[in-house]
């Protein structure tokens, strides 16, 4: 049976520890995993605090005179350890904003794509107006990230790799995939090994050439596809059967412009694809196809309507 320690007895350990009478990993042994990640932030930011400018010890130590001055009654060295801990925690709350850097956050601006190697050797490749967000201190333990976007990944070989979405959850070993998940639209695509996607309403295993889609709250529909690769790594976005308001979505993010589609049926389903390396050959790739013409009316502000 687990045996769970007092509020008073972490703070003991919490002191010894402090004071060097307990072993990083004897301390361990004592206290909660969740107790023991958050004293090695609390001893880091202490470590930190000597060295900061005088201004901000000077407030630490006068936060712990007043905290002195209003007690009265004699206390053990422990008690007073868990007073100057609580007074630290006031301080050092501001200060891990600076220090706590355990959270990894890497996005992309209008046109912009990047490649990032993570903390085990796998490969993410980060397209416009999209972000990955990780914690790099449980990476060893968790291999996870949340998107927001779309993102194609080559997973290194190992423990269970997820990529969380507001859509739902991708789970794989090791494999090469794309997610690409906004407001209301979720594709996920595995080029190879296998992959395990799941939301709240259904679960699909891919195989490699396997696609899952789920539209605007539509059910899960999957489909094959014949691509490598993505085929906007290589600068070029191509659809499927899409809604046309998410083909523009792709475009207003690729050139930074605002696509004014209220004069036109953005439900209308497109198939087929654009450039990255020419808004004009963009342009009219997509709208001509589908008697659309566009004028710009102010900078970067283009009006889409049908042809008459």
């Amino acid at each position: 049976m687990e045996t769970l320690n007092t509020n008073n007895d972490s703070d003991t350990f919490l002191a010894k520890w402090l004071e060097g009478e307990l072993t990083d990993n004897e301390l361990k042994n004592l206290v909660s995993k969740d107790e023991y990640s958050a004293y090695l932030k609390l001893r880091k930011g202490l470590d930190v605090a000597e060295k900061l400018d005088a201004p901000i010890i000077n407030t630490f130590a006068k936060i712990q005179d007043r905290i002195e001055s209003k007690k009265q009654k004699v206390r053990s060295l422990y008690t007073n350890w868990t007073i100057g801990i609580a007074a630290s925690i006031v301080v050092l709350f501001g200060l891990f904003l600076v220090l706590d850097n355990d959270k990894v956050n890497i996005e992309t601006d209008f046109g912009e794509s990047k490649s990032i190697v993570l903390l085990d050797g796998s490969e993410v490749i980060l397209n416009s107006k999209s972000q990955i967000t990780y914690d790099k201190d449980k990476w060893k333990v968790e291999r996870a990230l949340q998107l927001e976007g779309e993102a194609y990944f080559k997973v290194a070989k190992g423990e269970t790799f997820t990529v969380n979405t507001a859509n739902g959850a991708v789970t794989v070993l090791g494999t090469q995939f794309n997610v690409n998940s906004t407001k209301d639209f979720f594709e996920v695509i595995c080029y190879e090994g296998k992959v395990r996607v799941k939301t709240l309403a259904s679960k699909h295993m891919l195989m490699p050439s396997d696609a899952i889609r789920k539209v605007n709250g539509y059910p899960s529909q999957t489909s094959k596809s014949l691509d490598k690769k993505p085929s906007w790594i290589n600068g070029e976005s191509t659809f499927k059967s899409v809604p046309l308001r998410y083909v523009i979505k792709a475009m207003e993010d690729q050139y930074n412009i605002v696509l004014d589609s209220k004069s036109i049926d953005d439900s209308d389903i497109f198939t087929g694809s654009f450039p990255y390396n020419n808004l004009d050959t963009a342009l009219k790739t997509v709208f001509e196809t589908l008697n659309i013409t566009y004028n710009e009316k102010e900078n970067r502000n283009i009006k889409l309507r049908y042809k008459e």
